[in-house]
């Protein structure tokens, strides 16, 4: 979601994981909040962020714009998915379109009327459709089904946004709509209208892989679980993964979660062309995987977040002092602790999570949002905890990931593994403490441990003495340096595939021409 002026009036606009601009130039400014209580493998979320300012950084979108030479009357058509983790890759890749000579206009969920950057054009969509039937809401809400009601609330507006659209740009056709691979709807509409269409997928391949994967298992029998016994049942045809890893939630309707990746799987075998946030060095063989069963080009142009490091997002007002303090601390010996910023934890896991850390004697920094303790409005550490961490922990809200993770005093990850937070840890070569909660964490959190070797989960339930062995073992023990090593030569792969020649580089520079090769039959 992209905004730039609020009425006075408007003190928040409860939605989930939604995102918006704000640039160097103009400020956008947008209170947007909301959450959807699920169960999922470790705790259930539960819906009480407080409103606060949702923030993405495009500096370089607005400082940047019209310092590449212009593509004569080549524009691409852009639609993200405005949740977290889904806005910040595409506006990346936008960036790096534009940097390449493409003008970019960006289609986006009306729940604010954007002021546009410099070289880009903001284009809302279904203005007139309420927020609230866009994103889940109240006690049983459902993210999954959310995803479903946005292509089908939105798909008749987007038409005629798009129409609209190609009507005033007529003789400058664009290239294609890049279009996140959860809005089959609007990839329908496209393909009415005769635009070209590609769609980026802001999860690894691997997930991409376990989704195609889904319907024979559900054909076996296996999905929907059907025995608690048979979680960690191996996957000869998925290895590494376990039954337990494809079971991305509890709470949604196993009809309504199989229709959802039935949706996302036909938006990418109907469209041109997948793109995907990751690079061939790390994820080479499920690529592979991809490209023969889709039967579609697969781009691999990864890591977006350090290709394009300027558009950064953050849900919270981020406390920066944190880099003050890390500033202080020893060369890789601090762990950070970030959860992201939708899981929460019991009152009794907070408790023994502090003291795991206190115990393991080494330096901490701990993000603990607001609303991370479950039903409750503030969060209450152990009495006697400040004053035993005092020195080697701080504390904060939330933190500046990115700088965080690759400041030289870090030297582990105790991670959600969501996609982003796993890539931004590899690019830094951090190794990870896993602790996924839902969606595709687990497939990540598996890779981290098996494939990747750099990281391990912290399985079962949250006890200080298990928090202090496993911290310990990442940083004291010679397993933890075997990983560190690992993940060392995995950041300098990240680093050469970016550098001219290099893998993602050079997908780029064919995904740009292959984009100029589409057909239009407007």
């Amino acid at each position: 979601v992209l905004a730039s002026r609020i009425h006075p009036s408007i003190h928040s606009l409860h939605c989930a994981q939604c995102s918006f601009i704000s640039t160097q130039s103009r400020s956008i400014q947008l209170l947007l909040m909301i959450t959807f209580p699920v169960y999922y493998r470790n705790q259930t979320l539960y819906g009480s962020i407080s409103p606060s300012p949702i923030r993405i950084l495009t500096k370089a979108m607005a400082s940047e714009a019209g310092k590449a030479p212009a593509i004569p009357g080549r524009r691409v058509l852009m639609f993200p998915l405005p949740f977290q983790g889904h806005l910040s890759p595409m506006l990346q890749l936008a960036d790096v379109l534009h940097a390449r000579g493409l003008r970019v206009t960006l289609f986006h969920a009306a729940f604010n009327a954007p002021d546009p950057v410099a070289g880009y054009r903001f284009v809302p969509v279904g203005a007139g459709v309420p927020a609230a039937d866009l994103v889940p809401t109240g006690s049983d809400a459902d993210f999954v089904g959310a995803l479903l009601r946005f292509n089908e609330r939105l798909q008749g507006a987007f038409q005629d946004s798009l129409r609209e659209v190609l009507e005033e740009e007529e003789g400058a056709r664009p290239a294609c709509l890049v279009l996140d691979s959860n809005l089959r709807g609007m990839q329908v509409v496209a393909d009415r209208l005769g635009v070209p269409t590609l769609v980026l997928r802001t999860g690894g391949a691997a997930c991409l892989v376990a989704y195609m994967a889904f319907p024979a298992l559900c054909d076996k029998g296996l999905l929907p679980l059907q025995d608690h016994a048979q979680l960690n049942m191996p996957l000869d045809d998925l290895q590494p993964l376990q039954l337990g890893d494809m079971v991305f939630s509890t709470t949604t309707p196993h009809e309504t979660m199989s229709n959802c990746l039935e949706r996302i799987m036909e938006s990418a075998r109907y469209s041109s062309g997948v793109i995907i946030n990751t690079f061939s060095e790390l994820e080479g063989a499920d690529l592979q995987k991809i490209i023969h069963g889709l039967g579609v080009p697969v781009y691999a142009v990864g890591p977006l977040h350090k290709i394009s490091p300027s558009a950064q997002s953050s849900m919270l007002d981020t406390d920066k002092t944190c880099l003050n303090w890390l500033d202080k601390q020893e060369v890789k010996s601090v762990l950070f602790v970030s959860i992201g910023s939708l899981a929460s934890m019991t009152q009794e896991e907070l408790v023994e999570t502090a003291w795991g850390l206190a115990n393991s004697c080494l330096p901490f920094l701990w993000v603990i949002r607001p609303n991370l303790v479950q039903c409750s409005g503030k969060v209450g550490l152990p009495e006697g905890f400040e004053e035993v961490t005092r020195g080697r922990g701080m504390v904060v809200s939330w933190a500046p990931q990115q700088e965080v993770l690759g400041h030289q005093a870090v030297g582990g990850f105790w991670t959600h593994n969501g996609w982003n937070s796993t890539l931004e840890s590899i690019c830094e070569g951090v190794p990870m403490i896993c602790r996924p909660h839902f969606a595709d964490q687990m497939i990540n959190a598996r890779y981290v441990q098996e494939v990747w070797k750099v990281g391990f989960e912290l399985e079962g339930k949250l006890e200080r003495g298990k928090i202090e062995r496993s911290v310990r073992k990442l940083f004291c023990q010679e397993e933890g340096g075997e990983m560190r090593r690992r993940a060392k030569d995995l950041e300098d792969k990240a680093t050469e595939c970016m550098k001219k020649g290099g893998s993602s580089e050079t997908r780029i520079n064919l995904l740009v021409d292959f984009m100029m090769s589409l057909p239009c039959s407007i």
